[in-house]
């Protein structure tokens, strides 16, 4: 349906920002090298730089793909999953499409909205040691094996930092923006500042630190081990593509989905090898703390002296970087569960947007389990729950972008990797699958340094992606019932598709869904 000046009406989440915009909300992944670089340090030594550098240079490819997909489908939002479905079409159809599209959308979902209460739980702590509060009495809500003990004061201080950054995610995507611009600013200059500080002061720097890439002695290297380390790291360094939730909200559509992802990537990579490998450098090997804000503070005063400045400096910008993660958290993997539930695999409750336009249902959800989850008290334990999701994700976005290179070489694209890209696409996405499954196993044993430790925290991530099912017989249970009252029609979407067709076959709305003053939407 045209509107009054003839042009064609906004599909999608509204047209709030530019590539801008996406890359600083996006910066929320690379912001993560705060919380893995001190464990990676501590548990793997120089050797972690190596293990950070190949799968940064992974996930910087992941995005040149991502950057590929998203110029040929600029409305779809919501990043990784909204390209899976599109991009699998060729090989099994419109059907098992959309269910490959929904098990990504899901498993997505898992993966990035745990970051929300890790880093408020991270930064909850921090504010204990800045503004000298206790942290309370310790309770263990969920018990020792599946968690770890938590004050009962930083319980109360993560649900309130919920609450608070779900406010400006609440409010559309343009203050959104706004706000992970200041965040990221105050965020970033000091933490890629850190990386060049070393150099002011050469003496600080002990290269033989770094030289072998050795383990610490007590370490002994296994394939097992790297496999199990590379899980975690992976959940970390792949992250960058967060930028790809929003360019179906840039004015700019391909091209600035094409800036937005590959400075993403780019600027990713430098500062997830950079901040190990100056870690390395300045502290050594045989590190006593994973804890970032204190990780973080001894490699200063490393750097400069003691002196109760460096608190502050080091203190007020991992804060301001976990909170733009929270933000991202709430809101891009909100996206993704609005795109799967307009492609018809999720709940219609997932669909609805608020009147700023921006899904409104999907982020309260994320809110909610958000706060339960921070009763794990633990970032190392719920970091191997999600990445049961994250990781399968990824891997199939380069599985597709493998899939639709090689069945659809000749579809107009207005970014396009070199041909033989597609090849290593596929090899990674084998060797991330052999990561999924084994370094996945594995990993709560080594990672959490307890051979005692089943891989239950592992399986519970991949029951919840499992959780997919039920949830898309409720949504096709739904669709049945608007169809029996005559609610539910068919419509193609006004968008071209990368192959030419007009529309997504498949996808339904109701009658009775526009707001008051709005035409019908059509999908």
């Amino acid at each position: 349906m045209a509107s009054t000046d003839g042009t064609l009406p906004e599909t999608g989440l509204h047209k709030g920002t530019n590539w801008w915009g996406a890359f600083v909300i996006g910066l929320a992944g690379t912001i993560l090298v705060t919380g893995i670089a001190p464990y990676v340090v501590q548990g793997t030594g120089a050797l972690g730089i190596i293990l950070i550098g190949v799968m940064t240079i992974a996930g910087c490819f992941l995005c040149l793909c991502l950057a590929e997909l998203a110029t040929m489908w600029p409305d779809r939002t919501g990043g990784i999953p909204g390209y899976a479905t599109e991009s699998f079409r060729p090989l099994v159809g419109g059907t098992a499409s959309r269910h490959i599209g929904g098990v990504s959308g899901w498993a997505y979902w898992l993966g990035w909205f745990p970051v929300a209460p890790i880093n408020v739980i991270l930064t909850a702590s921090y504010l204990a040691v800045l503004f000298n509060f206790s942290p309370g009495h310790l309770i263990s809500p969920v018990g020792t094996t599946w968690g770890a003990p938590i004050g009962i004061t930083i319980v109360l201080v993560c649900f309130g930092l919920l609450l608070a950054i779900f406010i400006p995610a609440w409010f559309g995507i343009r203050l959104g923006a706004a706000f992970a611009t200041v965040l990221g600013i105050l965020s970033m200059l000091p933490l890629t500042a850190m990386i060049f500080l070393p150099f002011f002061k050469p003496g600080s720097i002990h290269w033989h630190n770094v030289a072998g890439f050795h383990a610490p002695p007590h370490v002994a290297v296994t394939v097992t081990f790297i496999f199990a380390w590379f899980f975690p790291i992976l959940w970390n360094v792949i992250a960058m593509e967060a930028a790809a939730c929003y360019v179906g909200e840039c004015r700019g559509g391909a091209r600035d989905a094409k800036i937005a992802l590959t400075a993403e990537g780019l600027f990713g990579m430098f500062i997830y090898i950079a901040t190990p490998l100056l870690f390395v450098a300045v502290l050594g090997v045989a590190l006593t703390t994973a804890d970032p804000l204190t990780l973080y503070l001894t490699y200063t005063n490393h750097i400069f002296g003691p002196g109760s400045w460096e608190k502050w400096f080091v203190g007020l910008p991992l804060i301001a970087a976990l909170a733009l993660s929270v933000l991202n958290a709430i809101m891009g993997c909100g996206r993704s569960l609005y795109q799967a539930s307009e492609d018809g695999q999720l709940p219609r409750w997932f669909e609805k947007k608020n009147r700023h336009g921006v899904p409104g249902n999907a982020m309260i959800f994320n809110v909610l389990c958000s706060a339960i989850l921070v009763l794990l008290g633990s970032p190392l334990r719920i970091y191997i729950i999600s990445n049961g999701g994250y990781l399968l994700s990824c891997s199939l976005a380069l599985a597709g972008y493998f899939v639709y290179r090689q069945l659809r070489p000749d579809t107009p694209r207005p970014f396009r990797l070199p041909t033989f890209c597609k090849w290593i696409a596929l090899l990674v996405f084998a060797a991330w699958m052999a990561i999924y499954f084994f370094g996945g196993w594995n990993s709560p044993k080594i990672i959490l340094a307890d051979p005692h430790q089943g891989p239950g925290l592992y399986l519970l991530g991949l029951l919840i992606v499992a959780l997919y099912a039920p949830l898309y017989w409720w949504r096709a249970w739904q669709d049945r019932r608007l169809a029996a009252s005559g609610r539910l029609v068919t419509a193609p979407a006004v968008a071209v598709t990368g192959d030419g067709v007009l529309g997504t076959p498949g996808n339904t709305v109701t009658e009775a869904e526009p707001s008051a003053g709005e035409p019908p939407a059509v999908r």
